[in-house]
């Protein structure tokens, strides 16, 4: 079976051993007030719906006005079906110390192994963070976990849309080593002479890619 769709296969539980560290919880120094937060690995098929509905609310309340800007357009429903992709793997930032479960998903991170223009890839398809948690290296560790999968799966490259418009998100993904990606869409002359710039841009980033060591015999 391709690479991709073994490891798609895989049920939850043989995704994380293979291809995530046995924590996933962030090293957080001098941040007492955030130690107490967990990731919790799902997948489209095993998230509860409250976390579900948790991250779809998240995602509309940091980006629908970027969306509906853009030429992509903003869809509750549309985004509701995305985000139930099959592929779809999801890093939630939980705080285990809220009471309410429907408020209790403080951030995410979702993707998917993939392909892309032909190649083998992971896909950032979201991430969010409620604005208190913004600044804390959050965001930079969920990154990091997702390019550990897609480094021990394998696979080129890890892939990015983010809106042009959000200068702040960009430089984020700039400072990890993400540039601009030779697959993302230029800007259009039309007819009248007007130039027509995207509104979003795809970054991608190289991953190191782990070899067993049978692999690396058998390649001598």
């Amino acid at each position: 079976m391709p690479r991709i769709e073994d490891a798609n296969s895989l049920p939850v539980k043989s995704y994380r051993a293979r291809f995530l560290p046995a924590s996933l919880d962030p090293i957080l120094v001098g941040t007492i007030h955030l130690q107490s937060h967990h990731v919790h690995f799902e997948s489209s098929s095993t998230i509860s719906t409250d976390d579900f509905n948790a991250c779809l609310t998240l995602v509309a309340s940091s980006s629908a006005n970027a969306y509906a800007a853009s030429s992509i357009g903003w869809s509750p429903s549309k985004k509701r079906k995305e985000m139930n992709l099959p592929d779809l793997r999801y890093l939630l930032l939980v705080d285990p110390s809220v009471q309410n479960i429907h408020t209790r998903v403080q951030g995410f991170l979702s993707f998917m192994l993939t392909y892309e223009d032909g190649h083998e890839v992971i896909y950032c398809y979201e991430l969010h963070l409620t604005p208190c948690l913004q600044g804390q290296g959050l965001g930079k560790h969920l990154m990091s976990l997702m390019e550990t999968v897609g480094s021990n799966a394998g696979v080129e490259k890890s892939m990015l849309t983010v809106f042009v418009e959000n200068e702040g998100a960009i430089k984020f993904y700039q400072k990890l080593g993400y540039v601009k990606d030779e697959y993302s869409p230029q800007p259009r002359k039309l007819r009248n002479g007007t130039v027509k710039l995207p509104t979003y841009v795809i970054l991608s980033k190289l991953l190191q890619q782990w070899t067993t060591d049978e692999e690396e015999e058998g390649a001598g």
